[in-house]
């Protein structure tokens, strides 16, 4: 891939990792989610640069790399949005176990009140079981309750008296008796409550802190759904804004296709006005129009060794315009500055600045099999050679660049035959 696409790439991944970097939350798991989004951007950016990289010519540096950020988008947005289905996932799985431990929380604290009551209601009745018992002590104390049979005898007036005092000591001791029966029956009952109620205590006061610690857990969560929402709703509008922009690019692009055409065929006109007249040239001097027969008239133009071709000649398909267009020459890698070689022996016609073209060097290479043969050397930074000047085959005629309608140092190259364009490859001799 060539110098300046690379730029362009390495600029644009960047700005990617800094805006997800900066989108992103600061959870543990925020580099797997980072790193899982350069990613996919990094490999939708390479092969929308690898789909371009035969096709860069003629194309207008800012459209590559809009199309480039779009692919690098576009193939963010279905991993943000995967990771905010799991973050939302996650927020609902934590929410649900959030109000199961609630649930429990609450019926745990129901059930120490509870147990809480029943042991008031317990001590209560203990309470007022002992108060009874201790009337109840008083009264005979004062002699108010028949204590004993030998007393009733003593007291009685009558054997119905008798009767009716002894009744009510049996009553009264009976009474007595199960009361305390009772109240030890309570207070055996409110110890194992008291047991029961320390355990709850000890479950509600895990599961408050799981409560607590599971409220914590769904805010991070929610904030992280939140924030995963946001970045989605910035990536798909960034998509749309740079969507666009695309389209606008792509709106100038074709209209500098259009004038890349009639700059073509202006060049071939011009070129053919010229064969025309060094036809006339020829014939009034009664020369032969034969020229070269070699199979391969052109060396390497390039200091490229072994010469190295980027992109063939013909019809191709823009990925970005999506229409078939002509590519009339060849490309060649070369670097930014490096030498280019006269391919073939013959006359500069001009070393000047072509528009879309850049800077281009014409050689008029004479006769081959009968026919006109020239070729051109486009997009050059520099020139070491002028208009009118003998060349031979190997002379240097200037250095590469990136002049006019290009989008990295290269070269592109061109030949004619009687005025018209031929695929450069098969006649160069590699």
């Amino acid at each position: 891939m060539r110098r300046k696409a690379r730029a362009t790439l390495a600029a644009f991944l960047a700005l990617v990792v800094l805006s997800i970097g900066a989108a992103l939350p600061s959870a543990a798991d925020t580099y797997d989610d980072e790193r899982a989004q350069t990613e996919a951007a990094q490999k939708a950016v390479d092969e929308a640069l690898a789909a371009l990289q035969g096709d860069l010519e003629d194309t207008d540096e800012a459209l590559i790399q809009a199309y480039a950020e779009l692919k690098g988008i576009e193939a963010q947005v279905p991993v943000a949005q995967e990771q905010l289905a799991a973050a939302e996932t996650l927020l609902a799985t934590v929410e649900r176990e959030a109000a199961l431990i609630a649930q429990r929380l609450e019926a745990a604290q129901s059930e120490s009140e509870r147990l809480g009551t029943q042991i008031e209601t317990g001590n209560t009745r203990a309470s007022e079981l002992r108060a009874a018992i201790g009337q109840m002590a008083r009264d005979a104390y004062k002699g108010d309750l028949a204590t004993s049979s030998f007393t009733a005898v003593l007291d009685s007036t009558s054997t119905e008296d008798y009767i009716e005092q002894t009744a009510l000591a049996a009553t009264a001791l009976r009474t007595q008796t199960q009361a305390l029966h009772e109240v030890e029956q309570i207070v055996a009952t409110n110890r194992n409550l008291a047991a029961r109620q320390e355990a709850v205590a000890e479950r509600v006061a895990v599961l408050k802190a799981e409560a607590d610690a599971k409220v914590i857990e769904a805010e991070e969560a929610r904030v992280a759904a939140a924030e995963r929402k946001a970045q989605v709703e910035s990536l798909l509008a960034e998509q749309e804004a740079k969507t666009a922009s695309l389209e606008s690019l792509k709106a100038d692009q074709v209209a500098k296709a259009q004038e890349l055409a009639d700059q073509q065929a202006a060049l071939e006109a011009d070129l053919k006005e010229i064969v025309r007249k060094q036809e006339e040239a020829r014939k009034a001097a009664g020369q032969s129009p034969i020229g070269s027969t070699a199979s391969q008239p052109f060396i390497n133009p390039t200091s490229i060794n072994p010469i190295y071709k980027t992109s063939d000649y013909g019809m191709r398909f823009h990925p970005v315009l999506l229409y078939w267009r002509m590519h009339a020459g060849t490309d060649l890698r070369t670097y930014c500055g490096t030498e280019i070689y006269a391919a073939a022996s013959g006359t500069v016609q001009w070393a000047k600045f072509r528009s879309g073209y850049g800077n281009q060097v014409m050689i008029n290479n004479g006769y081959w099999n009968g026919s006109s043969l020239m070729s051109s050397y486009n997009h050059m930074s520099s020139f070491t050679v002028s208009s009118g000047q003998q060349v031979s085959q190997g002379t240097l005629i200037g250095y590469s660049g990136n002049t006019g309608t290009s989008a990295a140092c290269h070269l592109h190259f061109e030949v004619y035959v009687n005025g018209a364009t031929v695929d450069p490859w098969p006649l160069i001799a590699k």
